[in-house]
């Protein structure tokens, strides 16, 4: 029995919008994005991944943003306000942090045992996410986002 095309392409879609959404991490400079570059960064996720995505916001970012609304300059401490207040858009998960662990290697073992992409602008994290070629969603000409690798 064959089915016709718009048969298939209601179960093709059906199919892809009940997969589970694919967890996207988020460094701590991703949240500075909107303020820095006025990209509405959840429309160009979902422009970017085509697909029902989540956010995630691991314990070690959000004590990273803590920190910083509390020292450095008075707009640095305005800004990491902001990125915390849209923090609360994001899916927070603590995770269990080692000792002496940076946050960008947590983000590094987070990514690499979840299998998922890690939205960042930090030049040396982004190195290190494509040596273990973990995908990377980065601004790209202070305008869009963009993704490096492939995401399964």
């Amino acid at each position: 029995m064959s089915q016709s095309f718009k048969e298939a392409e209601k179960s093709r879609k059906e199919t892809s919008a009940n997969r589970e959404p694919i967890k996207v991490i988020a460094d701590s400079n991703a949240l500075f994005v909107p303020l820095e570059f006025k990209i509405d960064i959840f429309a160009e996720l979902q422009r970017l991944l085509n697909r029902r995505f989540e956010l995630v916001l691991i314990s070690p970012v959000k004590a990273e943003l803590e920190i910083l609304t509390q020292k450095n300059s008075p707009k640095m401490r305005r800004n990491a306000a902001f990125a915390l207040s849209l923090a609360e858009k994001c899916t927070y998960v603590k995770v269990a942090e080692k000792p002496n662990e940076q946050t960008d290697d947590a983000i590094l073992r987070i990514a690499r045992a979840w299998k998922v992409p890690v939205f960042t602008n930090d030049k040396a994290l982004k190195a290190k996410l494509r040596d273990i070629s973990m995908p990377v969603i980065y601004v790209r000409e202070k305008s869009r986002l963009e993704i490096d690798g492939l995401i399964s």
